[in-house]
């Protein structure tokens, strides 16, 4: 019985030590970050910078987004933490960017990106 006891405690402890080691920080990389804008936004990828990011607690990364024809955008996203990614095996996946106009410049998106979606909402 104190075998069985002492193996929980140590397994307990493992657990706990991963989830303090990569409990919150997000797992995206920057090239995710910028594909999932470059959808949002209906840009290419290549087309615009992302500065100001900064990340939150439980994965949220909020940044800006800059446009080459001076559009930009205030976006947020949510990317599974190291935590969530452990516990279900690595199948966890990170949201879509969410982004909104902030002014400045064209707000509307390129001509390659005009597609059925965006000429049913008027955005092209």
């Amino acid at each position: 019985m104190r075998n069985i006891a002492s193996t929980f405690h140590r397994s307990s402890l493992v657990l706990a030590a991963l989830a303090g080691i990569g409990g919150c920080a997000a797992t995206i990389d920057q090239a995710g970050i910028e594909q999932k804008t470059s959808s949002a936004i209906g840009r290419p990828t290549g087309s615009f910078t992302i500065s100001n990011q900064v990340e939150g607690t439980g994965g949220r990364i909020d940044y800006s987004v800059k446009a080459r024809d001076g559009a930009s955008y205030k976006c947020y996203m949510y990317s599974a933490t190291g935590f969530q990614r452990a516990m279900s095996f690595g199948q966890t996946p990170h949201s879509e960017a969410i982004c909104t106009a902030a002014g400045g410049g064209a707000t509307t998106p390129a001509p390659a990106a005009c597609n059925a979606l965006n000429k049913a909402a008027g955005r092209c």
